[in-house]
C-alpha cells in the first residue's frame, strides 16, 4: 500500500475529537459536576437559614397567642442571665440563651425586682415590655440599723402598710418564732434579729418578717461561730461604741472585768431596764434595781440589749488584747480613751467633763 493509500484509509475513518487541553480531554463535565455540587451546598444551606429562620422567628413571637397567666418573681440584683433562666423555667419564654441575645441586641436590663404578671408562650418582645413596665408587685424596702432594739425595729415595721408594731413584737414573746440561739425556756428574741436591709412584698406579714430576720441572724451567728453569751456581749458594745475603732477595746474592758468579777458598769444597759434609748446615765437611775443594772449586779445581764451587726460580733469574738478595765468618752466625734486603773480613769473623766463631753 502506497503512502498516499495508508493516507486515504486513515482520513477515511469516523471523526474523532481531539483535545485542544495538552491531551487530557474535554474539562466540561467535570465543571458541570463541581457547578451542580455547589449549587446543591448553596440550596441546602439557604434551607438550613431559612428553617432557623422559622425557629427563631417562632422563639421570638410564638404562634397561637399567648397562653395561661403566671406570676413571676424577680429577685433584687437578678442579672438578665437570671431572669432569661427563670422565665423560660416558667414556660414564659422558650429559650433562655435566645432571649438573653435578645435584650442584647434589642436593649433592655437592669430590671426591677418583684412580682411580675406574664403568660405562658407570651414572646419575647412581649415578655420584656412587661419587664420594662416595671413589677405588678413591688418590694417594700425595711431597714434595719445595727444596735436597734425589738421596740424600735417593732416600729419600723408598724410604718408598713398593713402592718402593726404590736403584732410583731407580741409575736417576738410568743415562743411562735424561735431561734436556735435561744436559752431553753426563753421567748425572748431581743437582739437575735439580724439588722440588714430587707425587701418585703404584700405577702410578707408580721410573722414572715420575725422569722426571715431571726433565720437571718442564726445563720450569721453561726457563720462566726457566736453563741448566745457572744450576742450579749456584742450588743453592749455595739450600744456602746460610738465609732468603729472603739468595739474591740471595749469588748476587751467587758470580757476584762467579767474575768475580774467586777461590776461591767455599762450605761447602755441601765438605760436598756429603764426603757430609755439615750441620754445621760444620772444617780437616781443607778439606784433602781432591775436586772440590767450592771452597776449593782455583775456578770452578764440576762438578754442582749439590741441587734448586733457583724462587726460587733466579730469584736466579741476577737478583742484585741490589753489590760483596760476603764473606757470614757475622749472627743466630741464620739472616740474613747481606755484606761487601766482607777486614778487614770479619773484624770480622763474630768478631761472629758472639761470639754463638756459629759453631764449630769
Amino acid at each position: 500500500m502506497t503512502d498516499f493509500e495508508r493516507s486515504g484509509s486513515i482520513s477515511a475513518q469516523p471523526d474523532v475529537q481531539i483535545s485542544t487541553q495538552n491531551g487530557k480531554g474535554d474539562p466540561e463535565p467535570g465543571r458541570r459536576r463541581w457547578t451542580r455540587v455547589l449549587l446543591a451546598v448553596a440550596v441546602a444551606g439557604l434551607l438550613v437559614l431559612a428553617a432557623g429562620g422559622v425557629v427563631l422567628d417562632r422563639a421570638i413571637n410564638p404562634p397561637g397567642g399567648p397562653g395561661a397567666p403566671v406570676r413571676v418573681t424577680i429577685a433584687r440584683g437578678s442579672s438578665v442571665h437570671a431572669i432569661a433562666s427563670v422565665l423560660a423555667a416558667r414556660g414564659v419564654v422558650s429559650h433562655a440563651l435566645l432571649f438573653r441575645l435578645y435584650v442584647k441586641l434589642r436593649g433592655g436590663g437592669p430590671f426591677q425586682a418583684g412580682i411580675y404578671a406574664f403568660r405562658r408562650h407570651m414572646g419575647m418582645g412581649a415578655a420584656v415590655k412587661v419587664l420594662q413596665r416595671g413589677p405588678l408587685i413591688s418590694y417594700e424596702r425595711l431597714t434595719v440599723p445595727e444596735g436597734f432594739t425589738l421596740e424600735q425595729i417593732a416600729a419600723r415595721v408598724g410604718r408598713l402598710p398593713g402592718r402593726s408594731a404590736q403584732r410583731f413584737l407580741a409575736l417576738a414573746s410568743s415562743g411562735q418564732v424561735r431561734s436556735p440561739l435561744e436559752p431553753a425556756g426563753s421567748n425572748n428574741l431581743e437582739g437575735l434579729l439580724l439588722p440588714e436591709t430587707y425587701l418585703l412584698d404584700e405577702h410578707d406579714d408580721e410573722a414572715a418578717i420575725l422569722r426571715r430576720m431571726v433565720d437571718a441572724f442564726a445563720q450569721e451567728a453561726a457563720s462566726l461561730g457566736a453563741d448566745y453569751r457572744t450576742v450579749i456581749v456584742a450588743s453592749m458594745v455595739e450600744r456602746e461604741a460610738k465609732v468603729a475603732v472603739d468595739r474591740g477595746p471595749i469588748a476587751r474592758v467587758i470580757l476584762n472585768r467579767l474575768a475580774a468579777g467586777q461590776p461591767l458598769q455599762v450605761d447602755a444597759t441601765v438605760r436598756y431596764g429603764l426603757h430609755k434609748q439615750t441620754g445621760t446615765v444620772l444617780f437616781k437611775d443607778l439606784a433602781v434595781d432591775t436586772p440590767y443594772n450592771t452597776y449593782r449586779h455583775t456578770g452578764l445581764p440576762p438578754t442582749p440589749i439590741a441587734c448586733p451587726g457583724r462587726s460587733a460580733l466579730q469584736a466579741a469574738l476577737h478583742p484585741p488584747p490589753g489590760p483596760w478595765l476603764y473606757y470614757v468618752l475622749a472627743d466630741a466625734s464620739g472616740k474613747h480613751a481606755f484606761a487601766t486603773t482607777i486614778a487614770e480613769f479619773n484624770r480622763l473623766k474630768a478631761a472629758a467633763e472639761r470639754k463638756g463631753l459629759l453631764s449630769g
